[in-house]
């Protein structure tokens, strides 16, 4: 009984109130540990909600409104969702946007992936060639596109000379950006040539991370150069070139600056893609309604594409 007493008297003695106080000490530093998080983290959510969070709802609820930027705005319901298989431009624009993805995104993976080999080598002068390579990506893109402009000019651009003295009949030559069968070839090959170099740096770090005794290993079981590519650096180059196939798809998809500078979707709609039409819609037609409509459309069609990459990768 005296047992049972002093175990009954311990269960119920009042608990340490040293104890306690460990435990609110450690509380409140957990707690000041994340508002000074949340202090560092505070000015970037706060620009984020409001630049970019806030435009892209209201960008969201103005996809089912009238709106000229000026009048008030009205209901549209799915009115603008259903004016968007009447549009032709659209359709263009949709189509147009999807073939320049279907061909630029893998161009521009081979010649980053093939640059960056090529320059991983020592050779001469490879510190200037990675910059030359790398310059396109950072200079101005106006400067560029009226160097690329004159290149390619139809009448007088050295390209066509070449073409000339190789003996092109005139007759035959392209048209370049003035025709509306070669102004989507000229896009996407500006699009390759200035997007490449950033895309070659981030597989030479690819490259340069790939452990030396795998290719000693393939060198002795008498591996050539193409079977330690194949067999070797392509699928250590796994993460990396997923990485750059998503961030390309993007890209794509989102091209907007290179068409305005060079074709301004022209001739025709041959070259308008759809961000191109959002910016015609917006601040040329001011419907601003339509245009969140197009906006919404191109998001879920880029979230698609993504969540269906990630879902291979992950497979693979």
């Amino acid at each position: 009984m005296s047992i049972s007493n002093t175990a009954t008297a311990i269960d119920h003695a009042p608990a340490d109130p040293r104890r306690k106080v460990k435990a609110l000490s450690k509380r409140r530093r957990k707690i000041q540990n994340a508002l000074v998080a949340y202090t560092f983290i505070a000015p970037n959510f706060i620009g984020f909600a409001v630049f970019t969070l806030g435009p892209i709802a209201f960008a969201f609820a103005l996809a089912f409104m009238h709106w000229d930027g000026s009048n008030a705005i009205t209901f549209a319901g799915l009115d603008n969702f259903w004016r968007l298989f009447e549009d032709k431009a659209f359709i263009a624009a949709f189509w147009n946007t999807i073939v320049y993805t279907v061909v630029s995104v893998p161009a521009t993976l081979l010649c980053a992936l093939g640059l960056a080999i090529l320059l991983n080598q020592k050779i001469f002068g490879r510190d200037f060639f990675r910059t030359a390579m790398f310059f396109p990506y950072v200079a101005s893109l106006v400067a560029v596109a009226v160097v690329w402009n004159m290149i390619f000019n139809p009448e007088m651009g050295p390209v066509n000379m070449i073409l000339y003295t190789l003996g092109l009949d005139p007759k035959d030559m392209p048209g370049w950006a003035a025709d509306r069968h070669w102004a989507m070839v000229t896009v996407v090959l500006f699009g390759i040539w200035k997007s490449m170099g950033y895309y070659m740096v981030i597989y030479l770090a690819g490259l340069q991370g790939i452990n030396s005794e795998l290719y000693e290993a393939a060198d002795l079981d008498g591996a050539n150069s193409w079977q330690k590519f194949i067999y070797v650096t392509v699928p250590q180059l796994a993460p990396t070139t997923f990485f750059v196939t998503v961030m390309l798809t993007i890209q794509s998809f989102k091209v907007f600056d290179q068409v305005y500078m060079i074709t301004q979707g022209g001739p025709g709609t041959s070259t308008l893609v759809l961000v191109y039409h959002i910016y015609n819609e917006a601040f040329i037609s001011w419907d601003l309604g339509y245009s969140s409509m197009i906006a919404l459309v191109l998001f879920f069609l880029v979230l698609a594409v993504t969540v269906i990459q990630f879902r291979r990768q992950r497979e693979d």
